[in-house]
């Protein structure tokens, strides 16, 4: 308690407080199930009973001859992994651990180290799952090939980031009204569902209908997602540098936001939480 602070490095720093995200990465993880396994097979349960239901629901509305030339399930799992990978990123940082929190007092633990960790720890088992869900379709099933699996990845990676940037402008609303950040958060996610795109090609739908969807960042990395997985598919009517932009300005906002709620953060806050 009464323990003399060394001086630190900035490499000494930079190294205590990667190993604080490490550890508080782990007990995110830790925390959503305590055993690890059946964290991991339920979070995969949950992403196969999203495929089959979009799977049947293509069969039986039809849709099937709308999609992509090539694997018919490759096409709605691009779809799916990366809505799940950005909700659940969203949700993750949203959920994070506030200025008000108990965890807050014990240094040298802050905000962004539990923001960061959040995010980190939604990454991690949402790839996991995915890597493993692919792995088993292509020994089980029928075996799959990725056109650009460098860029199909990437598209992973960015539908994470533009998920951490919106939640994050949430969570430094989230203080100030609770209630109504949760209630759009819930909104956001809902709409997600069909605002994102990932039951359609952006090439086949009319150009006055594709303007209720191009605002999206989240629509533009799943279309252009399909584009890195399927070499017969070229997107014409999305952008990589679009959800780059916005995801980057969200986090500008987020991190402004964040800054000035700690400055002001009252202990009474967590009572309304």
């Amino acid at each position: 308690m009464f323990e003399k602070q060394a001086p630190r490095t900035p490499y000494g720093s930079a190294l205590v407080i990667l190993d604080l995200i490490y550890h508080a990465t782990v007990r995110n993880l830790r925390k959503s199930h305590g055993n690890a396994v059946m964290g991991l097979l339920m979070n995969m349960l949950q992403t196969v009973i999203f495929v089959a239901a979009f799977f049947f629901m293509f069969q039986i509305l039809g849709m099937k001859r709308s999609a992509v030339r090539g694997d018919f399930m490759l096409y709605i799992m691009t779809g799916i992994f990366l809505f799940m990978t950005h909700i659940k990123a969203m949700g993750a940082v949203v959920g994070a651990e506030g200025p008000t929190s108990a965890m807050m007092k014990h240094a040298p633990m802050n905000t962004i180290v539990s923001i960061v960790s959040s995010a980190l720890s939604a990454l991690y088992i949402q790839v996991l799952s995915m890597v493993l869900v692919l792995l088993i379709y292509h020994l089980a099933f029928t075996p799959i090939t990725i056109y650009n699996p460098v860029g199909a990845m990437g598209m992973v990676l960015l539908a994470w980031f533009s998920g951490v940037a919106v939640g994050m402008v949430f969570l430094a609303a989230k203080p100030w009204a609770p209630d109504a950040v949760t209630v759009v958060s819930n909104v956001y996610s809902r709409a997600n569902m069909f605002a994102s795109g990932k039951m359609f090609l952006a090439n086949n739908v009319r150009s006055h209908i594709l303007v209720f969807f191009t605002w999206n960042p989240l629509f533009h990395i799943i279309d252009q997602a399909r584009g890195f997985t399927f070499i017969n598919y070229n997107p014409h009517h999305s952008s990589v540098e679009y959800p780059v932009y916005v995801s980057l300005t969200l986090v500008m906002i987020g991190l402004m936001g964040e800054f000035f709620t700690r400055k002001q953060v009252s202990l009474s806050w967590s009572a309304k939480r």
